[in-house]
């Protein structure tokens, strides 16, 4: 057997999926390696994909050509549109999966792609000769050797779990963590540090009093994550509940605090913010007497639910005690407790945009490895470190996502650019240019880029033109199409809005709240004769053709903006300044610059400590 690869994933998480998928689509000879081909991509908290900017997230790994939405599709058994009450740029999809049916659609996508191997063992050492990647060692003790390696081990370098007081050695519950290869990667001057996070309790389904909880339906219009010609499985959606913890609970719990990892010492490092713990929750908000938590299930056929709201790593019993405080689970039973875990990870300003080292040359970096949290924010580096490995190996210009192409490239921006203090997790306001990165347009955005490249295939790109060519078409007609004062008066007073006084273009109509496509075209036969033509994703093409009205000058503000912003990409810096040398900027601006080694003078602005005068003393340098 041969052990030479262009391009090996060290781990099959979220990350080394898509990374694995994106180099052997592309052409390299790609091996997977991961510990576990029954745990591949095992979605390690909770079974749901997308939410608020993650779903835009895995909108854009689909227009690239990766395969988390299409997974999502096909094992999905509840989808929802969040925040439809706000703007189409808030708009956020999130469907709950069949944990063990996203596993096994993904293995299938795996097993059965050209150029793709799959080798189940365990990294201990990386095989590095004159400041460049050249290969690894497994502990099975088996050499491989590669032109590009991509690091994507999630939670399992020197994973350590709490459950109260209790520690246990591992990645995930009942997988073991993976020893020796941080030390291996750290003796080449790559810097480290550790983080934490946690996961709820598992509630057996048959001990839970649905009665007593509030319901929480899925959605069955066309929405979907894929922008292929998927269907989602709307009619076997399945229920999640919702209910409330209460002052009975919190007092259990704050009477259990001294016996918590997170405040008696026991757990030093970072945890997230933004996905706090339930006893992190009754500390930071003492006057508040509930918290709402969300009852989802884990599959179709499973008795297995997840807890949401509910991470914990107090001791087995209070989280017990404390939950059977809550009237719908007074008969609790549980599969497992909540716990913690602390696992290594790299600072990833050490990365280029490319996720590619800047210490080992061919070494990337993707996941949680780099101080991030969540499948997505996984995903989408992996897709773009596959795609950048195959090309370090093949010849071509980088593949670097700006700010303003899509939320992956504010992930990596903000990742190599800023670094990180806590699990870094995408939220719609890390991004500037938030109407640009919606996610009924990902395609528009990055499915032609991906095209040139060779990722998105033919069939996508098609699909791709076809949906293009038909906005454009209702939209010309609208913008020119004239509606006369008449009839079409008493319409508008039906619908709450003001007559005409004079004849007007039906785009001008369009553009008023209490009117959209579907109910104008019921007034305008024309219009809806235009509307009938379009044969495929009909549903899909008027969304996005009314948000191009609608919002068209947002949308062209935010454009200008952006391309103004852009000029300042164009000014390269990288290699032209010796920062300590320059006395006129501030010792932390010289510090941070140092550090960063910014590509260009708008990298160099959104490094935190930089200020608007060292950005000016740097262009008056590069004129000069």
């Amino acid at each position: 057997m041969d052990f030479k690869y262009d391009v090996i994933v060290i781990g099959a998480g979220h990350a080394g999926c898509e990374a694995a998928a994106a180099a052997a689509n592309l052409g390299s000879k790609t091996c997977l390696i991961t510990m576990d081909m029954n745990k591949i991509a095992q979605m390690s908290c909770n079974p749901a994909v997308g939410g608020i900017a993650k779903g835009q997230i895995v909108r854009e790994i689909d227009a690239l050509g990766g395969y988390m939405g299409l997974v999502t599709d096909q094992t999905a058994i509840q989808f929802r549109m969040l925040n439809r009450s706000k703007g189409p740029a808030m708009w956020s999809p999130r469907a709950q999966c069949d944990r063990n049916k996203f596993i096994w659609a993904w293995r299938e996508i795996l097993e059965n792609l050209p150029n793709l191997h799959i080798w189940q063992d365990t990294v201990k050492e990386i095989i590095v000769e004159n400041g460049e990647i050249t290969g690894l060692k497994t502990l099975m003790d088996v050499e491989f050797r590669a032109k590009t390696v991509i690091l994507t081990a999630g939670t399992f370098l020197n994973g350590l779990m709490h459950i109260g007081k209790t520690q246990l050695p591992g990645g995930r519950m009942a997988e073991p963590a993976s020893y020796l290869l941080t030390e291996s990667i750290v003796q080449h001057g790559i810097k480290f540090d550790r983080m934490k996070t946690g996961t709820p309790v598992r509630i057996d389904g048959r001990s839970v009093n649905y009665d007593l909880m509030g319901i929480q339906d899925g959605e069955n219009d066309f929405h979907k994550f894929s922008y292929m010609d998927t269907s989602i499985r709307h009619l076997k959606q399945l229920q999640c509940w919702t209910c409330y913890t209460n002052e009975e609970v919190h007092q259990i719990l704050r009477d259990g605090l001294a016996d918590s990892p997170l405040y008696n010492g026991q757990i030093q490092s970072i945890g997230p913010r933004y996905c706090p713990s339930i006893e992190t929750k009754i500390v930071t908000f003492p006057d508040k007497d509930q918290h709402q938590l969300f009852l989802e299930p884990e599959g179709e056929t499973t008795q297995e639910m997840y807890l949401n709201g509910f991470s914990s790593s107090l001791p087995l019993d209070i989280q017990i005690r404390a939950l059977r405080k809550i009237p719908a689970f007074k008969d609790l039973v549980i599969y497992r407790p909540g716990y913690a875990i602390e696992y290594d990870f790299f600072d990833p300003t050490q990365l280029k945009h490319t996720l590619e080292s800047k210490i080992i040359k061919n070494l990337f970096f993707a996941g949680q490895v780099n101080g991030t949290t969540g499948y997505e924010e996984a995903g989408g580096q992996g897709i773009i470190a596959g795609i950048n490995a195959h090309l370090n190996c093949h010849g071509g210009e980088p593949f670097v996502l700006g700010r303003d192409e899509g939320y992956i490239g504010v992930l990596i921006d903000d990742l190599v650019t800023k670094g990180v203090d806590e699990p870094y997790r995408m939220f719609t306001s890390r991004a500037e240019y938030r109407i640009l990165l919606r996610q009924d347009d990902a395609d528009m955005r990055l499915t032609e880029r991906s095209y040139q490249i060779g990722l998105a295939k033919r069939d996508r790109f098609d699909l791709l033109i076809e949906k293009r060519d038909e906005i454009h078409r209702v939209v010309d007609f609208a913008r020119k199409h004239s509606v006369k004062v008449g009839p079409i008066n008493d319409w508008l007073e039906a619908v709450g809005t003001t007559p005409l006084k004079q004849g007007c273009k039906l785009i001008d109509l369009i553009n008023r709240p209490q009117i959209t496509l579907d109910n104008i075209s019921e007034a305008v036969p024309s219009f809806k004769e235009e509307l009938d033509k379009i044969v495929e994703r009909k549903e899909e093409i008027k969304e996005a053709a009314e948000i191009l009205i609608k919002y068209e000058g947002y949308i062209n503000r935010e454009r200008m903006i952006a391309d103004k912003i852009e000029r300042l990409e164009t000014i390269k810096i990288k290699g032209k300044f010796d920062y300590n040398s320059i006395n006129s900027i501030s010792t932390e601006a010289r510090q941070k610059l140092i550090k960063i080694d910014p590509e260009t003078i708008a990298q160099a602005s959104r490094i935190p400590g930089i200020s608007p005068s060292d950005i000016n003393v740097l262009l008056v340098l590069l004129r000069k």
